[in-house]
């Protein structure tokens, strides 16, 4: 699906959520933080479920819960980032969203369940049997990871500061990853799941990274040309996404 949902995105610009909501994809608008807590949180829950249905079994297998373990470490940073994206962020980040079309909702919704059954069941049954080791490559991929998620973290806080209680409209973010690209908490979770994917190895990680590229990067994109178009004197050396290349 992938492919189709680039070009599709790369035409229409951005889904119509968040800055971009509209009424065009229907009359029924869900608030902005139930949306996103209610369409992240299976990306938590299904995994975390898994793990408490395993730690709870009278003669839990050891291989998938073996602490330190490559496997268990990356459904650590799985389970962190979406504990964080499912309920720390729409209850203590976000402020000021725009209420989210019915139908975007539906198809978060159906993405991060599926994606949470995919890498809940890989790291907990597939991963622990392959007899994978905490070489060089994995570790690289963790590091990618943590640098990521810190990029993503940040960038959510200064967005969130731009404005003072109170204040309305759009501010020019400045500061870290910011000074190169003009989506940058989009780019550190592209790069969390691009170190994932080359952490694990697998179909399953691989195809949560690009899912995530295709849908982030054109609305970076987007949100790269909507600053050019509203702030006369916005930084031109700056990139959408991808530092000095797009």
């Amino acid at each position: 699906m992938a492919p189709l949902i680039f070009v599709a995105l790369v035409r229409r610009n951005a889904a119509p959520y968040g800055r971009y909501s509209s009424s065009a994809w229907g009359s029924m608008l869900i608030p902005a933080r139930v949306a996103w807590l209610t369409q992240e949180a299976p990306s938590f829950l299904v995994p975390a479920g898994l793990l408490a249905y395993e730690l709870a079994r009278p003669a839990a297998s050891a291989a998938p819960l073996a602490a330190l373990s490559p496997s268990s470490a990356l459904l650590a940073c799985f389970l962190v980032h979406y504990f964080h994206r499912a309920f720390v962020y729409p209850l203590a980040v976000q402020r000021g969203s725009k209420p989210t079309p019915l139908p975007i909702w539906l198809m978060a919704l159906a993405f991060c369940t599926y994606n949470g059954v995919m890498q809940g069941l890989y790291l907990m049954y597939v991963h622990p049997a392959s007899g994978s080791r905490a070489d060089a490559i994995f570790w690289l991929g963790l590091a990618l990871w943590a640098l990521g998620w810190g990029v993503n973290l940040h960038s959510d806080s200064v967005l969130r500061n731009l404005r003072a209680p109170g204040e309305t409209g759009y501010k020019v973010p400045r500061g870290g990853a910011f000074e190169l690209v003009s989506a940058a908490n989009y780019t550190g979770e592209i790069l969390e799941w691009a170190g994932f994917a080359l952490a694990i190895r697998s179909l399953p990680g691989l195809a949560f990274a690009v899912f995530t590229f295709v849908n982030l990067a054109p609305r970076g994109a987007a949100h790269h040309e909507w600053y050019l178009k509203r702030f006369e004197h916005y930084p031109r050396s700056r990139r959408a996404v991808i530092p000095f290349l797009w």
